[in-house]
């Protein structure tokens, strides 16, 4: 007996077997659905979980939410980045053409910046990590208050650490285009930690 003939058989009419065959139909047009769904969700979420989560996030509800949404997820990679010196993550979170608004001396410029900032800084302070204390989104900007903890362990210049505890805080401003940072403005406290770092009196 046929597949049309058991339907047949079972819905015992025309209208039963038109019936079937559409629900046949449908439930195979979800499960297309179910499975392109499940495959996009997992391609645009895949790093998610591993990112550092605001504490708190505030959002111009005015933003489609897709575009908030893609635009917190270039700012979390960016803070995870800082968090724990992956640098794939920065250079996911960047444009190639990131700009540096408020480039320290002798940085580089452009993503070499970053990565050579975060570099040094875990030169000295091994165990560095950082928290996204606030992040506030509007428009094509994302701003995020980042405290930074760790000890200095390590070296900084001729200074070496002896384990002297680090806490301090950092302020940055995103542009994000295309779903990647196209510039930055940042200032960080950097009285407290030259002065944890003992390049300075307290």
């Amino acid at each position: 007996m046929s597949f049309l003939s058991k339907v047949w058989f079972v819905t015992g009419s025309a209208s039963g077997l038109r019936r079937s065959i559409a629900e046949v139909r449908l439930l195979n047009l979800m499960a297309i659905v179910v499975t392109f769904s499940i495959a996009v969700i997992y391609t645009f979420a895949a790093d998610t979980p591993l990112l550092l989560e605001p504490h708190n996030l505030i959002v111009d509800h005015s933003l489609p939410r897709e575009e908030a949404d893609t635009q917190i997820i270039a700012a979390r990679r960016y803070d995870t980045f800082w968090n724990t010196g992956d640098e794939t993550l920065a250079r996911a979170s960047l444009a190639p053409n990131f700009v540096d608004n408020t480039l320290p001396t002798g940085r580089p410029q452009g993503i070499a910046g970053p990565l050579a900032a975060s570099r040094l800084m875990r030169l000295a302070i091994p165990d560095l990590r950082c928290e996204i204390e606030q992040m506030i989104v509007a428009g094509d900007r994302v701003v995020t208050h980042l405290r930074f903890r760790g000890h200095f362990t390590g070296r900084f210049g001729q200074i070496q650490g002896q384990g002297q505890t680090i806490n301090f805080t950092a302020t940055d401003i995103y542009r994000v285009a295309d779903g990647r940072i196209a510039e930055n403005w940042h200032i960080e406290d950097n009285l407290t930690l030259q002065q944890e770092l003992g390049l300075i009196p307290k």
